[in-house]
């Protein structure tokens, strides 16, 4: 508020001490002049938690290109490593576009009903002076800055998916398989999820039920783990799966990706607070202990299952941590968070290791074994890590079993619609495209038989 300002609501509230007794007509000059003060009372957003919101948003950004293309391509065989930082680089880019011309219009647009938005296309209406509420009543952000943000999500969610396709899936089945794909099961569940409307009518579903998801348990790791589940078994294996040594070409690109992805992470965690305050705070250290537990916890289950602690072993569990603490980041203490990442790190390690093999379907970089399960366990704990005893926020009114119900059928309503829809989008991309490359072409690699180039030539 400016100085003047200052000064003149100091003149009106002395002039309304002074005055209280007089007649009706001055109670009526102050009724009058209450939409005046109202108006001018409005929020405005803090330039802290914008300038947090911003920040956050291009660490998300970080976590894409270079940090998850790193990540799925180190993992890749040479003659792959090229096709997978396209198609990555390429479908985020392609979220983008389409987030701003209808995806935000769908997720957050404007009251419809439980499932979609409407409104807000094209970002019809936004400007520069509109604002969002977060989480603390009075507080707003940019409704920019929130459309940035939440874009990086759509982004990351369906590159993430291409983990369990990589190395046979052609690009242009994997761009039509994106659009189909975020307009049918991204947006909704984004909007079921995160969507407060003006009604119970047109709140998102599984918002209305009260559910838990801090930072995108279901909508994004969950979606994308059943995404790329569905599309291993429509797409099928890779020649060679299970035969063939594939082993990754270079786990230091591993390793770089994996550290972009967790100092992203704390963009996406912590970001989710929309604000820059205690609840951020909590986020942060939790998305430091989980990820940590992840880590230990995975290269120890290696060692009890007969193998030597990896590399690649501490890194999937890095991802494992980050993914089960996700819906939990804002929801749980940092002991809670420990729990959750040691969890996942030997339930994923165990279902990569050895229940994976056994079932036989190609999850190429397990998406579904890390993502999936991962995200599984922490939308469903989420529940428990809520409880005080592990530092969690729940207060005295708090019943454990009702909330543990609420998160057991909201996983399962975003299985269910991710399955189905995932399986429409894989489909329609098969039957437009082909779906996956020739045998020549994937024998020769994607770099060369998809863009005409090597990722490296030497």
């Amino acid at each position: 508020m400016k100085f003047a300002n200052k000064i003149a609501a100091g003149a009106g509230a002395i002039g309304l001490s002074l005055f209280a007794a007089l007649p009706a007509w001055a109670q009526e000059a102050v009724t009058e002049a209450a939409p005046a003060v109202a108006q001018a009372a409005a929020p405005t957003p803090d330039k802290g938690d914008t300038a947090w919101m911003m920040v956050a948003t291009v660490l998300v950004m970080a976590m894409i290109v270079p940090g998850l293309a790193l990540f799925y391509g180190g993992l890749v065989r040479t003659k792959n490593m090229a096709s997978v930082l396209t198609q990555v680089l390429a479908v985020a880019a392609l979220a983008m576009v389409l987030w701003v011309m209808y995806g935000y219009g769908l997720a957050f647009g404007g009251d419809a009903n439980w499932l979609i938005s409407s409104g807000k296309f094209f970002l019809a209406g936004v400007t520069a002076d509109s604002n969002v509420a977060t989480f603390t009543d009075g507080v707003v952000i940019p409704e920019f800055v929130f459309i940035a943000f939440q874009m990086t999500f759509s982004a990351i969610t369906v590159a993430l998916v291409l983990g369990g396709l990589v190395e046979r899936m052609k690009f242009s089945a994997v761009m039509v398989f994106a659009i189909v794909w975020l307009t049918i099961v991204y947006y909704p569940i984004a909007h079921m999820v995160w969507y407060l409307g003006g009604d119970e009518a047109s709140t998102g579903l599984i918002f209305g039920w009260g559910a838990l998801d801090f930072a995108g348990g279901t909508v994004v790791h969950i979606n994308a783990g059943i995404a790329a589940l569905v599309g291993g078994f429509i797409i099928g294996k890779r020649s060679g799966y299970q035969k063939d040594i594939m082993a990754p070409h270079s786990l230091t690109m591993t390793l770089i990706g994996t550290g972009l992805l967790w100092v992203g992470w704390f963009g996406f965690n912590a970001g989710s607070a929309l604000e820059a305050n205690g609840s951020a705070g909590l986020a942060l250290i939790n998305t430091f202990t989980a990820t940590a537990a992840g880590v230990l916890f995975w290269m120890l289950t290696e060692r009890v299952l007969g193998h030597k602690g990896s590399l690649l072993g501490a890194c999937s569990g890095a991802i494992a941590g980050l993914v089960a603490v996700t819906p939990a980041a804002g929801n749980s203490g940092p002991f809670g968070a420990i729990l959750l990442g040691a969890i996942a790190g030997v339930v994923c390690c165990w279902f990569v290791m050895k229940i994976k093999p056994k079932l036989g379907f190609d999850d190429s970089l397990d998406v579904f074994g890390i993502h999936g399960i991962g995200g599984l366990i922490g939308s469903v704990l989420t529940a428990v890590t809520m409880l005080p005893a592990l530092g969690g926020p729940a207060g005295d009114d708090y019943v454990l079993g009702s909330q543990l119900w609420i998160q057991i059928k909201s996983v399962g309503v975003a299985v269910l619609w991710s399955a189905v829809g995932s399986a429409i989008a894989f489909t329609i991309a098969k039957a437009v495209t082909g779906g996956r490359v020739s045998e020549e072409v994937e024998r020769e690699g994607l770099d060369l038989g998809e863009h005409g180039e090597r990722a490296y030539n030497y």
